[in-house]
């Protein structure tokens, strides 16, 4: 993994120290909230519904085990003993004091961490496929590119007051693993026309009051003019994007209404400009950069582990967990294990102090010193021998860490929702933990398959609501909790936005009624075909029929 260079270490250690001043002069009284929120903002600093929230950056979900140790001991210091991994692949903390935050970022600075730019109007943390590196179909790794964007993005001139926030993600698959199209900017690793790394471009994706799905804008740019494109359609939005309004200021509002077409003739008159030497990425950068990324020494292994074979065996719950939770990887014998943050009746995301000291355990004797960070807001051991698997579950079960659900309908991504946010109009957390529990029981989840439930708890969509196979949105009536239920979103190479199905339902409702509408695909189905296929093919009729059909009976 990437480790800072003397530039690195040395910006981050003057935002440390700029930022303690900000924190001492809000806390004197000397500036205002509103005078301290654009200094809090571009520190990750956030101000909640009843205290300041830390988001720390994982640039491109990567970790060592003395990083993630240090996360743990920030909790069990400054918080209340645990973190929030989020859809961004960052970590939360919901209970920091406002003057012990230039000590947590000291406290990260030592280990390579940071806050920077989590929040506010500029370029946010990239995200990749959490099996970088790992995956047996990708092209390349393309994690080396993801430090490419970070390096060139932070504290950038001139993009660091956009009109809103932007995400980047990028993938090196055809199957989209990181929702590059949900994304202001979504790249796919491809061939050159000359055989070299080149980009397909998705713009124009996003979440939130208005979603959009992106729209490809290029289909081949040579990596060396990556820079000089990404730099042509900030440009583009930060020229003519809307800042009268909110509500319609993020990119996908500008190339919805140029449309894809005009939007790219913006670009390319910027590129034009651009593309010469002085955006090039140099060989020799890229090479450096890459050389951070080599593989670990992988040991020459078999395919297959007569250990792995005889514990799926011996014990049914290794075998389950061997078939939800572990990944195949592109090195003989090795695999890719998810640690599920999704235990029935948890809170999606959430992780403790100690949870997180052993996951650096972990990391360090199984996984060469890495951990990652995931889309789906669980954690993955990316280089595991099979011939450990055995031994790892075993301590992944003793500390609640081995639930065999990933991908499954509990593997809920969820936003932390009125319980915690300013912003939200209902609570997440509870309707994710009913469902967990309605639908926990695992010959169950087998049996029904690949399901995502995303859940937000107001339209900003930090959940993902729109792209879930089932999405969960907390609404506001007359100062009482509801929840509007979609059917039929996706997030990844075949990404659509869910359609609303009906009206909303109070909370007690909503695990009965997705419950209901899992049980009628199960009725529904063909041989082989997942709950997406099936909505894909039948439409939202049968599934809005399983989930009022109780409701309007009674009513």
């Amino acid at each position: 993994m990437y480790r800072y260079d003397e530039f690195d270490a040395a910006l981050v250690r003057e935002r440390v120290e700029e930022f303690r001043d900000q924190v001492e002069r809000r806390a004197s009284g000397a500036l205002t909230e509103d005078q301290f929120k654009p200094l809090r903002l571009m520190n990750g600093v956030y101000l909640q519904l009843h205290a300041y929230m830390l988001r720390v950056a994982v640039p491109y979900g990567v970790m060592s085990g003395a990083q993630m140790r240090r996360l743990a001991h920030i909790a069990r210091t400054y918080d209340k003993g645990y973190g929030h991994f989020t859809t961004r692949c960052n970590i939360q903390y919901n209970w920091p004091a406002l003057t012990d935050l230039p000590a947590i970022l000291s406290e990260l600075a030592d280990v390579e961490m940071h806050a920077i730019q989590t929040s506010g109007n500029c370029i946010r943390n990239t995200t990749t496929d959490v099996f970088a590196g790992a995956a047996d179909d990708e092209l390349e790794d393309p994690r080396p590119w993801c430090e490419v964007i970070r390096q060139w993005s932070t504290i950038h001139p001139e993009f660091s007051f956009l009109p809103r926030k932007f995400k980047i993600a990028v993938v090196a698959a055809e199957k989209d693993r990181a929702a590059i199209r949900t994304h202001d900017v979504g790249l796919q690793i491809v061939k050159g026309a000359d055989g070299g790394t080149a980009f397909r471009v998705f713009v124009g994706g996003g979440q939130g009051r208005l979603p959009h799905i992106a729209q490809e804008i290029a289909p081949a740019v040579p990596g060396h003019e990556l820079l000089a494109y990404l730099t042509a359609i900030l440009r583009a939005w930060n020229l003519l994007g809307r800042r009268d309004n909110i509500h319609k200021a993020r990119i996908k509002i500008l190339v919805a209404s140029l449309g894809i077409d005009a939007f790219r003739e913006e670009v390319d008159k910027h590129f034009a400009t651009l593309r010469q030497e002085d955006l090039r990425i140099p060989d020799a950068e890229l090479a450096r950069i890459q050389s951070y990324f080599t593989p670990p020494v992988f040991a020459d292994l078999p395919k297959t582990s007569a250990a792995f074979d005889r514990a799926v065996l011996a014990d049914p719950d290794f075998a389950r967990f061997s078939r939800n939770n572990i990944r195949r990887h592109k090195q003989a014998g090795y695999a890719s294990v998810i640690v599920s943050l999704k235990p029935v009746d948890g809170v999606p995301g959430d992780i403790t102090d100690a949870q997180m000291d052993l996951v650096a355990d972990l990391a360090e004797r199984y996984s060469f010193d890495e951990v990652r960070a995931a889309y789906e807001q669980n954690l993955v051991l990316p280089h595991v021998r099979l011939d450990d698997t055995p031994a790892l579950w075993r301590e992944l079960l003793a500390a609640g860490l081995a639930t065999p659900n990933a991908d499954l309908v509990t593997d809920i991504i969820a936003c932390p929702g009125l319980d915690y946010c300013s912003l939200a109009n209902a609570r997440s957390i509870p309707v994710a933990q009913a469902l967990s529990r309605q639908l926990g029981d695992f010959d169950y989840q087998e049996r029904v398959g690949p399901v995502r439930i995303n859940m937000s708890g107001c339209i900003n969509a930090c959940g993902h609501h729109h792209v879930g196979h089932i999405g969960v949105l907390g609404v506001d009536r007359k100062g009482e909790e509801y929840y509007q239920i979609t059917v039929g979103g996706s997030p990844d190479e075949q990404a659509a936005l869910g359609e609303i199905v009906g009206r909303s339902l109070p909370s007690e409702e909503v695990a009965p009624a997705i419950g209901r509408a899992l049980d009628r695909y199960l009725e529904v189905r063909i041989e082989g075909e997942r709950f997406i296929d099936t909505v894909r093919r039948l439409g939202a009729d049968p599934f809005r029929d399983a989930i009022y059909e109780t409701a309007d009976a009674v009513a």
